[in-house]
């Protein structure tokens, strides 16, 4: 799930009343390239609800982004807080050529502001979703869907490519975290491909279970997984009530021996 330390509607303990009047017993806080709502979530779920430290590190493979979701994680390991500042710093480089793309296409922002805003909070990660929200504020797209369907998309006149490490890099990152890594909504990604490479890297599972993933995609990635040796993650992927892939809280989740496998897994690297 995401809070507003990244592209999250709700606060980390708002996030966490939500969850635990949704009857959800164990979640995890996966926000974008930061451990920033980590804190405030362990405060907030306390006594209610188990929180695993996440965290969603994007990677790129081929000019393409690849999330991949680190559990059980450290988040106060040295060289894990380095990789982020890092990864943020190339947050605010993109969302600055985005604004420039605007611009040249009539449809200006304060990208300034934003980068301000998200600084204000210390670890707050900015992204195309700020940029969405601003472009929806300025009366430049209806919504938030409309201005990626129309202008932020991969196919999008402002659309920017990130930079950024190699999948296999971060799953490196993330195991020196003490962490395990999944590969995030690969049923969206579709990097079947990388599979195996990943999983001769130290790729733990496949997040099989997604709220954009039908039965059938959830199969193909349990069978894949099972190939593979990999355990299966899951969970919502809450982002908030509306806008970009909404998604019901606690509509997905993941049973409990899938979880009990995934935990052993993530004992087995400490």
């Amino acid at each position: 799930m995401h809070t507003t330390a990244s592209d999250g509607a709700l606060s980390p303990p708002a996030l966490m009343a939500r969850a635990a009047a949704a009857g959800l017993t164990v979640v995890s806080v996966t926000d974008h390239d930061t451990v920033a709502g980590l804190a405030p979530a362990g405060q907030a779920a306390a006594f209610r609800l188990r929180l695993v430290n996440g965290i969603e590190i994007t990677s790129v493979e081929n000019g393409r982004d690849v999330h991949l979701l680190g559990y059980f994680i450290d988040a106060d390991d040295p060289s894990l807080s380095l990789f982020l500042e890092r990864q943020r710093a190339d947050r605010v480089r993109r969302v600055r050529e985005i604004a420039a793309r605007l611009r040249a296409l009539g449809c200006g922002i304060d990208e300034e502001a934003l980068i301000v805003s998200a600084a204000s909070t210390p670890g707050t990660s900015i992204g195309r979703p700020q940029i969405a929200g601003a472009l929806v504020a300025a009366g430049h797209a209806r919504d938030r869907d409309d201005a990626f369907n129309r202008i932020l998309g991969r196919d999008g006149p402002a659309f920017v490519p990130r930079r950024g490490s190699r999948p296999e890099q971060v799953i490196e990152i993330i195991a020196g975290a003490g962490g395990i890594a999944s590969l995030a909504h690969p049923g969206l990604t579709r990097v079947d491909a990388i599979i195996p490479r990943l999983a001769a890297a130290g790729l733990t599972a496949l997040e099989a279970r997604h709220s954009d993933h039908d039965a059938g995609v959830e199969r193909h990635y349990r069978d894949l997984a099972a190939r593979h040796g990999l355990a299966v993650s899951g969970g919502s992927d809450f982002h908030g009530d509306s806008g970009q892939r909404p998604s019901a809280l606690g509509a997905v989740t993941l049973p409990s021996d899938d979880f009990v496998a995934l935990e052993s897994r993530a004992s087995g690297n400490k």
